[in-house]
């Protein structure tokens, strides 16, 4: 059995119309795909930040530096 043109291709032509609604119908199931894995990963990093967090010991304030008088007003 030889292979022929119309068993790779459409014999009918889409509409723009269909075209159109096959490429917004694909980006939207991508675009929400992808959000989904974002929300997941988000998730995911945010519970190792706030278990990271918790495991930490708190840090006690820098002491604040006290500043030197400027020569200028010294001078006066």
């Amino acid at each position: 059995m030889t292979a022929s043109k119309d068993q790779f291709f459409n014999a009918t032509k889409m509409s723009a119309r269909d075209k159109a609604e096959a490429t917004d119908h694909t980006a939207r199931a991508i675009i929400a795909d992808e959000a989904k894995l974002r929300e997941k990963k988000t998730e995911k990093l945010k519970a190792l930040r706030l278990q990271r967090e918790a495991e930490a010991k708190p840090e006690p304030p820098a002491p604040k530096r006290k500043r030197k008088a400027s020569a200028r007003s010294s001078a006066q």
